[in-house]
């Protein structure tokens, strides 16, 4: 079928078809209020009245003592203003809003996505990569270690940096204990189901860049959604130099739930920035994000809706569990497989039930709007956006639960694409590893010693051991290689740095191995023996990826490295199949 078609088959008519077209109940006797006349209203409304307009497509333009005259905009905000029996006297479409907010506001709205968190909490923005304190520190420890190194021995000076990383890097490898522990009761009640009466309204963000080979797929799997639709508020978010995008999209009839969103070119181009402004637009006292080809499963929003209403006003964020659909494409995606498996099956779960920080997944994540609203939302300068956004949660005094859900995603089957993918993975690890240690103490006492602890860990212990993993096991060969012909008094020393280097190494490799059959037992799949005992090769390639996220970090830090979607064979011989089945015969 054609992009079309299938958007057809699955309620979403072509835009020409006038046959689709919906109208809004009781617009037929309003007066439908020109894309003009929106501008001029919008333009009168001080900026508390404007963020409450947008968000709600309730548009004031009459505003006096105890007379409040409303134009609705969209299907959605018209039936919510009966429901509330506000007064409304004029009808808009929804996406005229949208166009008349950027061209009255565009310029602030850029300012406040791009800029917002740098002005307000600059100490908390990535748009710096180094403080002058952190300059500071970082120029005395590089003289330090330049003097130890024209003044020491170079085989003393080898053992002082291969203990300090030796012992460092036992910090990831207690990350793997945890994974191996019994993990404590679940943070989140099972919550009874909510009738839908009582659902509160739902903003599910989708962020679109160069996506054309898995709209379709999207669009399937979110009207697939067991979510009410007057209660979903879908976002479909473009950026303006992407033509292509824009052009499948306005191909397309889709339905009330859903707002198409444009935003304005410029840097940096990434998707907390585009997320960012979207940000005044959501109406959902909940919101999600979903990537270009997730899967989520159909009642994902429902459980996380019953899980907000019955946990603490504390439990800020939810992370569904991320899996893929073409897990055992080829011995790459089988890697990646066991290092999800591991991450959102067994370490992040262990990690919230023990209330710690996790770095968020960056898609499936459900917020309260208003509390990812108070914290300055995305930082569209750093390209591990949900990491950082899972510390200042925490930081904030939030907890963070996982939700027994499930999210599909593709995993990437291709080595390049894969590489670019880690690289801005890794360099992100970086960005807000040196974000939340401007201030250590304050960063310590906001988290506790053990939050401080995993966030070490998973930041710049993640980073580093990628980075000097070939160096540590080529130290720890090499001192073996030359115990006999050291000099006399140096060898117990250097055997037991040595030594060290080997235990981590092989406490490394073992508890991953151990933490991965775990994981995908718990996934139910059996075998991948090889695949486990490969695992090593696979630490080698994050190592590329590691020196290639440290080059960029230097020329170019926030420079978003696409990941192609739509490229795994496996889940284009479905689609195909899907389509064959369809076709009338």
């Amino acid at each position: 079928m054609s992009l079309e078609d299938y958007g057809t088959y699955q309620g979403f008519g072509e835009a020409s078809d006038p046959g689709l077209s919906i109208a809004a109940p009781g617009a037929a006797v309003l007066p439908r209020l020109d894309r003009q006349t929106l501008c001029d209203a919008l333009r009168r409304l001080p900026p508390e009245e404007l963020d409450v307009a947008l968000r709600l497509k309730q548009v004031p333009l009459v505003n006096l003592p105890g007379l409040k005259l409303l134009a609705a905009c969209g299907e959605p905000a018209l039936d919510d203003a009966i429901a509330r029996n506000l007064k409304v006297v004029a009808y808009a479409e929804a996406q005229d809003l949208i166009a008349a907010a950027r061209a009255v506001h565009g310029s602030y709205l850029l300012a406040e996505a791009t800029h917002g968190l740098a002005r307000r909490r600059p100490e908390a923005s990535a748009s710096r990569r180094l403080t002058p304190r952190q300059t500071g520190w970082a120029l005395v420890l590089l003289a330090i270690a330049v003097a130890a190194s024209a003044v020491l021995p170079f085989s003393v000076s080898w053992a002082i940096v291969s203990t300090l990383s030796g012992l460092f890097f036992l910090s990831v490898v207690a990350l793997r204990v945890l994974c191996l522990m019994a993990p404590l009761p679940s943070t989140i009640i099972r919550p009874d189901p909510i009738p839908d009466e009582a659902l509160p309204f739902y903003s599910v963000l989708v962020p679109l860049f160069r996506e054309t080979s898995v709209l379709r797929q999207l669009l399937g799997a979110l009207s697939n959604l067991d979510y009410p639709r007057a209660k979903l508020d879908i976002k479909l978010i473009l950026e303006e130099n992407d033509m292509l995008m824009q052009r499948a999209v306005a191909g397309l009839r889709l339905p009330a739930e859903f707002e198409v969103i444009v935003v304005p070119a410029g840097k940096p181009q990434t998707k907390p920035r585009a997320l960012n402004f979207a940000l005044p637009f959501f109406r959902g006292s909940l919101l999600t994000i979903y990537d270009a080809e997730d899967i989520p499963d159909p009642d994902q929003l429902r459980k996380a809706a019953e899980a907000f209403a019955f946990s603490g006003p504390e439990v800020a964020c939810l992370q569904a569990q991320l899996t893929f659909y073409n897990p055992d494409e080829n011995w790459l995606t089988r890697n990646f497989m066991i290092e999800y498996a591991v991450l959102f099956g067994v370490l992040l779960p262990v990690l919230a039930n023990h209330r710690l920080p996790l770095l968020l997944g960056g898609t499936s994540n459900h917020f309260r709007t208003s509390i990812l609203r108070e914290i300055g939302a995305w930082d569209p300068f750093n390209v591990t956006e949900d990491a950082d956004l899972g510390l200042r949660l925490a930081r904030s005094g939030y907890d963070t639960a996982t939700l027994d859900s499930l999210t599909l995603e593709e995993a990437n089957p291709h080595l390049v694409n894969w590489l670019k993918q880690r690289a801005r993975w890794l360099k992100g690890f970086l960005a807000t590893w040196l974000v939340h240690m401007r201030h250590p103490w304050r960063f310590m006492q906001e988290v506790g010693p053990a939050g401080f602890w995993a966030a070490q860990a998973m930041t710049l212990g993640v980073f580093a051991s990628s980075l000097l993993h070939p160096f540590c096991i080529a130290g720890t060969v090499v001192l073996y290689l030359l115990y006999p012909t050291l000099p006399e008094g140096a060898g117990p020393g250097m055997a037991a740095v040595a030594g060290l280097n080997l235990f981590v190494l092989v406490a490394g490799y073992g508890l991953s191995i151990a933490a991965g059959r775990k994981a995908l037992r718990l996934r139910g799949i059996r075998g991948w023996a090889v695949t486990l005992a490969t695992m090593p090769a696979y630490w080698m390639l994050m190592s590329v990826a590691a020196w290639y996220a440290l080059w960029q970090f230097i020329a170019a830090p926030f420079h978003w490295n696409k990941t192609e979607h739509g490229i795994s064979k496996q889940q284009r011989a479905k689609l195909r199949q899907r389509d064959e089945a369809e076709q009338p015969h």
